[in-house]
């Protein structure tokens, strides 16, 4: 018996093997990890990055927003990406300070899943809900907006559920008591999201995630996050498993999506079965602990950084908010899958400290940016409200362009043959700055500078790189304006090069190709 034969393929079998597992990942139009660097997408066919700078999270849920002019605003702009939820939570006006939110809907102009009842008294106007029944223009809505963004290349965020942070927020979810009609919810906010202290929730939310998944099977442009910000609010991570197990179960049930592999072996959390599912909408049970996800499911995992442990196998994307300086991508960069920051703020409203954000993550290896953009309201879907002093972030026309350039920029690589390599760098930048490095060795650098500080002052920065010996060019690129400051050919000496920049006031990009 030829046991090497036997036991291990030939070499081209192999390759073979590969190459039409590629091709069936490319010719696969929907959003999906790259089959060839998961810390990046593939959608329609394209290597991908998802970078925005989109509105609060109402376009859905907020019946007096424009979502149409909305999305046409982000595909002018350049962008790919929108986050919104699904309706399960809002807030009330005034919530955290902002200024026209979004997702603090006008009495009577919520819209969530759940269709209204015919009794009166939900907290901010019009009928209770009754959670054993749909609101069908509530998914009409949603599947047009989701259309939408699919006409115009966008790809949609859709959170789930996010807790209530204060008691505000819990008296205008229609999973309490006071505004269902179902007897269901009749505890404290902060057993929500919980196995075993839901008081009769858990059916009302696998049902929901059941039907949402249902309803949007046929789209290429959308993934789920679970829950927003699930570190605060008492949200459970068994909660938070087993909802990714219920979103596994009903794609694995689709006919589009059926799989051809058998089911993994489950998982070690979240796979317990609600009881109460016979008086929902749908049926069958529930959780059964599934792994790989069919489609694209987030968690989001902390504010600024942290290390993932055991994580659920069937999540793609680990979003963290507010991560800057984004040392979590590295943090987290053997989970090989896609790190995204997808939530800013809480730091004035200057462009400055979010561009730095973004431009720093995406350069560390992140392949999901969203800045949170208080110049979307309604009656300003096209991003140019003006908002006070006070707003908890930025956002406006000049910083979408700015969100443009960097997609320009990193687009202008192949990204998904590139990883972090701060290695190369042989000497600190200068004037206390950052720089950040995201490399093919041997063919292409890409360099980023964020500044020491955030206020404009004259800057210079010198770069110098452990590189192979060779001839390069390289384009210091303006990451404000776009525009090429400075072009030079350079010539790799003992394996290193060493580039000044152009001064500058704020921050410094570099592209580095090898001739």
């Amino acid at each position: 018996m030829n046991f090497r034969a036997a036991f291990f393929p030939p070499l081209n079998v192999l390759l073979l093997t590969g190459i039409a597992a590629l091709a069936a990942a490319e010719n696969d139009k929907r959003l999906q990890l790259h089959p060839r660097n998961p810390h990046y997408f593939l959608f329609r066919g394209k290597p991908t990055v998802l970078i925005t700078s989109g509105e609060h999270y109402g376009a859905v849920l907020n019946l007096d927003f424009d979502y149409v002019k909305y999305l046409d605003t982000l595909a002018k702009d350049g962008l790919n990406l929108t986050r919104t939820f699904a309706g399960a939570y809002c807030e009330p006006s005034g919530a955290f300070n902002i200024a026209s939110n979004t997702l603090a809907p006008s009495p009577n102009r919520f819209i969530c899943p759940w269709a209204r009842s015919d009794r009166s008294g939900y907290a901010n106007g019009g009928n209770k809900f009754d959670l054993t029944k749909w609101d069908e223009a509530y998914f009409k809505r949603l599947k047009d907006f989701v259309a939408k963004a699919s006409k115009r290349g966008i790809v949609v965020e859709l959170n789930l559920f996010c807790p209530m942070y204060e008691e505000s927020q819990w008296r205008l979810s229609p999973q309490n008591a006071v505004n269902n009609v179902n007897g269901v919810g009749n505890i404290a906010r902060t057993n929500v999201y919980t196995l075993d202290k839901n008081g009769g929730l858990l059916a009302v939310q696998e049902t929901m995630v059941r039907k949402i998944v249902t309803e949007l099977s046929g789209f290429d442009n959308v993934y789920y996050e679970i829950c927003n910000e699930p570190y605060f609010g008492d949200v459970t991570m068994e909660w938070q498993h087993h909802i990714a197990d219920v979103i596994v179960e009903t794609e694995r049930g689709l006919p589009r999506r059926r799989s051809k592999e058998p089911t993994p072996a489950p998982s070690q959390e979240g796979n317990k079965t609600s009881a109460r599912s016979g008086m929902l909408p749908s049926s069958g049970e529930v959780g059964g602990g599934f792994g790989a996800a069919e489609g694209l499911i987030s968690q989001n995992i902390a504010n600024n950084k942290a290390k993932v442990a055991n994580p659920h196998p069937a999540i793609s994307i680990f979003n963290f908010h507010y991560a800057s300086p984004p040392e979590t991508v590295a943090m987290n960069y053997d989970l090989n899958k896609v790190i995204g920051d997808n939530e800013t703020g809480f730091r004035g409203t200057n462009d400055l400290p979010y561009r730095v954000e973004a431009w720093s993550f995406i350069l560390a290896g992140g392949g999901l940016f969203n800045n949170l953009d208080y110049s979307f309201t309604v009656r300003h879907e096209d991003g140019t409200f003006v908002y006070p002093s006070k707003q908890p972030g930025g956002g406006n026309p000049v910083f979408r362009r700015q969100m443009k350039i960097l997609h320009q920029f990193i687009r202008g690589f192949d990204f998904v043959k590139m990883k972090p390599l701060n290695s190369a760098l042989n000497a600190p930048v200068g004037g206390g700055a950052r720089a950040y490095v995201l490399a093919e060795p041997n063919k292409a650098y890409a360099v980023y500078v964020a500044p020491a500080g955030e206020k404009p002052a004259p800057r210079e920065a010198m770069v110098s790189l452990e590189v192979p010996e060779g001839n390069y060019r390289a384009e210091w690129v303006n990451p404000m304006t776009g525009k090429v400051e400075k072009r030079q050919t350079v010539k790799s000496a003992k394996g290193s090069v060493a580039l000044a920049s152009p001064p500058h006031l704020e921050d410094i990009a570099l592209k580095l190709i090898k001739k």
